[in-house]
């Protein structure tokens, strides 16, 4: 017997379970379906690369080492600037993605002595750095702002205190009060850490996120720039001092290669094109309203806390979830079935995303499609479907 034979029946447990995932070739070509399930919420990661995209042709492609030994360039340091001026930090540090990030600074910052209150949807990264910080960790219901307080207080004698959350979370596209939660750590002497990979570039003046939307400033800031950026990595706001202990102590930075210093030219590019893209924000913003209230019309669920650009559309059963995004695919529509454990079991659900490049005719087209699918599956009326109102184009 093989030491992997298991992994056959395992498997079969998880076809059997509805939560199989396997390599999806159907998209390999995105314009021939409209993509309603991208996290390329501004459309900047289809821009072609051109010599205009990089003025300097002498970057090198890669760095050659970690940063801390030979990898650092002046790309690096350029892109670290633009960052934090763009979140209004005083510094940041790359890394290579947002899940290294959340991995390397969580375990960096907290230790056995400390307590984190994290939220009971945050990010997997999440949850595997507050594991690995080997800190106890107190798991909250969702956005319970006094389920926070309770736990901070019950942890005074703890020697430091954190608050992790998602500014907004991507799997029912709702946050936390953001103000409040700034308000009780500085009353009870805890950090604040929040991850905003979903909001920045889509929510907040000039696409900053939450954080500078609250009026807050969080003790650590995570932002990703594989989604509405259009490219790849992610970043950690904060303080000068901040930054300086992640560079020494933050492993999956430090014993990483260094970001290519040409794909940080080019993702300072990008950035620079997120921070103007005001008339993009503007018609996401309507487009998800009314999509979103066209759906409650048409009796579909969609949580009621939700809003903004992801439109979770919750069907329960698995295989339901399953089989309308078939439907959907086969009309030419990429909406994704999100299934457990990303979701709670019994949650199964249709992760919708509003991105700029879905036109006035998209938009209607998807409306159609997605109650012509739900109907199917869950009897929900959808025979308004073709008069169905769009908000104007930008």
């Amino acid at each position: 017997m093989g030491a992997l034979d298991f992994l056959v029946a395992e498997l079969a447990r998880l076809r059997a379970a509805g939560t199989l995932r396997e390599p999806d070739i159907g998209p390999l070509v995105p314009s021939e379906y409209l993509n309603a399930s991208s996290n390329d919420y501004l459309g900047l990661a289809h821009r072609n690369v051109s010599r205009e995209t990089f003025p300097d042709t002498s970057s090198e492609s890669g760095a050659g080492a970690s940063p801390l030994i030979y990898g650092l360039r002046r790309a690096h340091l350029d892109l670290e600037r633009e960052l934090a001026d763009w979140v209004n930090t005083e510094h940041s540090i790359l890394f290579s993605s947002g899940y290294a990030a959340n991995l390397g600074t969580l375990s960096a910052l907290a230790g056995p002595d400390d307590v984190i209150v994290s939220d009971a949807l945050n990010h997997a990264s999440i949850i595997d750095g507050c594991r690995l910080s080997r800190a106890r960790v107190v798991v909250v219901p969702h956005c319970d702002l006094s389920a926070v307080a309770t736990e901070l207080r019950a942890a005074r004698s703890a020697r430091r205190r954190w608050v992790v959350t998602e500014s907004y979370f991507s799997m029912d596209a709702d946050g936390a009060d953001l103000r409040e939660l700034r308000k009780l750590c500085d009353s009870e002497d805890a950090g604040l850490y929040v991850d905003e990979a979903h909001a920045l570039g889509v929510l907040g003046p000039d696409g900053a996120g939450l954080c500078r939307q609250s009026g807050i400033k969080a003790d650590v800031l995570v932002g990703t720039l594989g989604k509405a950026v259009g490219v790849q990595g992610a970043f950690v706001a904060g303080s000068s001092s901040l930054r300086t202990w992640l560079w020494n102590r933050a492993r999956s930075f430090v014993f990483s290669t260094g970001t290519s210093p040409l794909l940080a030219q080019l993702i300072q590019e990008q950035v620079r094109r997120a921070r103007s893209a005001n008339p993009e924000r503007e018609w996401i913003a309507r487009a998800a309203i009314t999509l979103r209230t066209t759906l409650l019309e048409h009796g579909v669920q969609v949580p009621s806390r939700s809003y903004g650009h992801i439109i979770p559309i919750i069907v329960g059963d698995n295989a339901v979830a399953l089989d309308v995004a078939r439907q959907l695919r086969d009309a030419g529509v990429l909406v994704q079935a999100i299934r457990p454990p990303t979701v709670p079991v019994g949650t199964a659900r249709l992760r919708v995303t509003v991105a700029a490049h879905l036109t006035e005719s998209d938009m209607r087209y998807l409306a159609v499609q997605l109650l012509t699918a739900l109907r199917s599956a869950r009897s929900l009326d959808a025979r308004a479907a073709q008069e169905l109102p769009v908000p104007p184009e930008p």
